[in-house]
C-alpha cells in the first residue's frame, strides 16, 4: 500500500555550519544515515506548499494553534511529470506532528491540485489519503502558493527507528514557477553558515543526545520553512514610500518571530 504514517514529536534548532560539523561524527556513534544520504553526501527535497488565496493555513499556522494543517506536494531532486512524487498532509495537535501521504505522478497531483477531482485509483496510491486531500483542497480552495527546497541529512537511531535527526541547508524558496520539473533555484532563506536541525521522537529523547545538545549549548528555536518565508515576504511586500497595508502590519507586530524587524519596518 503507497502510504507512510509518522506521528512523533518534533523539535528544531538553528546551528552553526561549525557546530553541525563537529557533532555530526559522535552521533555516528548511535545512528546511521538515511539511505538516500548512503551515496551522496546530501540530497536535495523540494516542495510545493498549498494555501488559499489569503494564505489562511500559514497564517493560521504562526498564530501557533493547538491544532494546525498543511498540505504540500514533496520529491527527490528535480522530478519530470510523469515521476512519482508524494502529496503529503501534516497536522499538529499539542506539539505532536502527524504526516500522512500517499504516492502520485506528478502531472496526476497537478491534475488534482487544480481540478479538485481525484485521480483514477492505482495501485501506487493511497485512497483514504487521497480522499484526505480532497477534502482539504475543496474546503479550503487550496492553489500552489510558495516553493521551498534545500538539501538535507538524515540519521536514523541504531536502536530505535522512531528517532531521526535532520540537517537542512541552503534552504530557498520561490512565489514564481511553482512547478517541481521547472529545477531547484530560489532566494536564499537563511545565512549560508546556518544548518536547521530537527529531532524527532516517537515519545522520549535518549539521554545521550539530551547531554550532547546541552555540551554544546543548543537550544530549540521555533522556525517553520513555509512561515520564514511568508514574515520575509511580508516585510517586502511594502510599496514605494515604505508603506504597508493595515492587515500586513497588524500581522506583523502580532505574529513576527524578530521583534527588532518590526520596529525597523513599522
Amino acid at each position: 500500500m503507497a502510504i507512510d504514517v509518522f506521528k512523533r514529536h518534533e523539535v528544531k534548532y538553528l546551528i552553526d555550519k561549525s557546530i553541525y560539523e563537529e557533532i555530526q561524527g559522535r552521533l555516528l556513534k548511535y545512528m546511521e544515515l538515511d539511505e538516500y544520504n548512503r551515496n551522496h553526501e546530501l540530497y536535495t527535497i523540494s516542495n510545493i506548499y498549498l494555501d488559499t488565496k489569503d494564505n489562511h493555513l500559514i497564517r493560521t499556522s504562526l498564530s501557533k494553534p493547538r491544532y494546525k494543517e498543511k498540505l504540500r506536494i514533496r520529491a527527490y531532486g528535480i522530478p519530470e511529470r510523469n515521476e512519482k512524487i508524494y502529496f503529503e498532509v501534516k497536522k499538529k495537535v499539542a506539539g505532536v506532528g502527524s504526516k500522512r501521504r500517499t504516492k502520485l505522478k506528478l502531472n496526476e497531483a497537478y491534475e488534482f491540485v487544480y481540478t479538485k477531482e481525484k485521480p483514477e485509483i492505482k495501485d501506487y496510491m493511497n485512497k483514504q489519503v487521497i480522499n484526505e486531500i480532497q477534502y482539504m483542497l475543496k474546503m479550503y480552495d487550496l492553489e500552489p502558493k510558495v516553493y521551498v527546497a534545500y538539501e538535507r541529512k538524515a540519521l536514523f537511531c541504531k536502536e530505535n527507528r522512531d528517532i531521526r535527526i535532520t540537517f537542512d541547508t541552503n534552504i530557498r524558496t520561490r512565489r514564481y514557477d511553482l512547478r517541481l520539473e521547472s529545477g531547484d533555484h530560489g532566494e536564499s532563506l537563511v545565512d549560508d553558515d546556518k544548518w536547521l536541525m530537527e529531532i524527532k521522537v516517537g515519545s522520549s529523547m535518549p539521554l545521550w543526545l539530551s547531554q550532547m545538545l546541552s555540551e554544546y549549548k543548543i537550544f530549540k528555536t521555533s522556525f517553520s520553512k513555509y512561515g520564514k518565508e511568508y514574515e520575509k515576504m511580508l516585510l517586502n511586500n511594502m510599496n514605494l514610500r515604505g508603506e504597508m497595508n493595515l492587515c500586513s502590519k497588524q500581522y506583523l507586530t502580532q505574529h513576527l518571530t524578530q521583534p527588532q524587524l518590526v520596529q525597523q519596518y513599522l
